[in-house]
């Protein structure tokens, strides 16, 4: 069974920084892409950024210049590094890969890590 565990949430003030980690485990043959999720309370799951095998990352426009993700493909593990946060940074902070196991490819979710960035 292929588990996704997030670490590294926590309470920050606003201009600080977390560092979101992220490790696949199970019978994994392959992690394609990985992404970081957030969801903030009344408010639609949004991505906040992915990165695919080959290291081509993508990002929400309000982020951009401010986090970063990277990965290591042979630990199957991705970060998110999170700088100048703000207090709309605020949400459940969630894993998110598509991975290829021993059951199929498919996507899985990580359980999420609460990020709150006080004023």
């Amino acid at each position: 069974q292929v588990q996704l565990v997030e670490s590294g949430g926590g309470l920050v003030q606003a201009g600080g920084s977390l560092r979101l980690s992220c490790a696949a485990s199970g019978n994994i043959f392959r992690v394609n892409i990985m992404a970081w999720f957030r969801q903030a309370p009344g408010k639609q799951r949004e991505l906040v950024a992915d990165i695919t095998r080959g290291g081509r990352t993508n990002y929400l426009d309000s982020v951009m210049g401010r986090f970063t993700i990277s990965r290591d493909n042979a630990k199957n593990t991705v970060h998110l590094q999170m700088n100048s946060l703000k207090p709309e940074d605020t949400a459940v902070y969630y894993c998110n890969a598509h991975v290829v196991s021993g059951q199929g490819d498919r996507w899985y979710w990580g359980q999420g890590t609460q990020v709150t960035v006080s004023s």
